[in-house]
């Protein structure tokens, strides 16, 4: 039971630092990203490529997260001059365009066979469960991009992205450039994504473009909504109650006389009920300030 909690925690945390990638797009700057998965395929697979060919963990998952970070800005340059509806439908193009790139091309991806025989961190120097290890180095990363991000949207350069969320024609109207602050929150948040994907491809030790489906994406929005978006702490809460419930209800199936399918789509079901619930007494989210969800209004 130790082992499964130290799974689900570790597997919670990750997708924490995943959604506060979201959260600093969306929820401090207003951007709708549909396709953040991709920016966590960017992260793996290149920590993973590059440690296959040779190159030590440390500036493998560095290059994951600079690619992440770059694919984002490349990306934004096309459309965050444009209307939220466009950079929404564009990312989750790209998504799905890259996974499909993963899917097809074995000869530098296996397809889908996938990648495996890679290093994690300290790996040969770890006497026991190495997942605790993990968990550990995790929560340790964890905490340090939370104080980042904290630190971040308390100055100058998060009170302007948060401007821009409100009304972006203010900051615009007062100088400040306001694509290039959009680029640089969508940059941001994109290296932070391929940053989880590295620490996800070291807990899976094997990946393949099935890690990366669409839903990946929407489960960061989950946490985001469910924590309360422009809201870092709520995030983390949000991503930890989200998969506290998803491997909690794995034990449902002994319970209740449906079939395994069955089980997950009734366990959307109930988070799409969660949701609604939360949306309707509590709108702002769990730890939001009715404050920020009136100004992204």
């Amino acid at each position: 039971m130790i082992e499964y909690i130290i799974t689900v925690l570790l597997i919670a945390a990750i997708y924490a630092i995943f959604s506060l990638g979201l959260n600093l797009e969306w929820g401090f700057t207003g951007l709708i990203n549909f396709g953040h998965v991709a920016f966590m395929a960017i992260g793996a697979y290149t920590t993973v490529l590059l440690n296959l060919k040779g190159v030590p963990l440390l500036p493998a998952v560095i290059a994951g997260m600079a690619l992440a970070g770059l694919c984002g800005g490349l990306l934004g340059i096309p459309t965050l001059k444009l209307r939220a509806d466009y950079l929404a439908i564009v990312t989750i193009g790209f998504a799905e365009i890259l996974r499909f790139f993963l899917l097809n091309e074995g000869w530098l991806t296996r397809g889908p066979m996938g990648l495996h025989g890679y290093s994690r961190p300290f790996e040969d120097m770890i006497q026991g469960d190495y997942n605790f290890f993990l968990l550990l180095l995790v929560l340790i990363v964890l905490a340090v991009c939370y104080l980042m991000l904290e630190k971040l949207i308390k100055s100058p350069w998060g009170r302007v992205l948060k401007s821009i969320r409100e009304d972006e024609d203010v900051p615009a109207s007062l100088g400040k450039n306001v694509f290039s602050y959009k680029n640089q929150s969508l940059m941001l948040g994109s290296a932070i994504a391929g940053l989880a994907g590295s620490f996800l491809a070291f807990y899976l030790q094997y990946i393949n473009p099935r890690n990366f489906m669409p839903m990946e994406t929407f489960y960061a929005w989950i946490a985001v909504v469910l924590g309360g978006s422009g809201n870092n702490k709520g995030t983390i809460l949000g991503a930890f109650i989200l998969f506290s419930f998803f491997s909690g209800t794995r034990f449902a199936q002994g319970y209740i006389p449906l079939s395994s399918t069955q089980i997950g789509a009734l366990r959307i079901m109930f988070i799409g009920l969660l949701l609604i619930v939360v949306m309707m007494f509590k709108p702002e989210g769990l730890l939001g300030k009715k404050e920020e969800l009136t100004l992204m209004g």
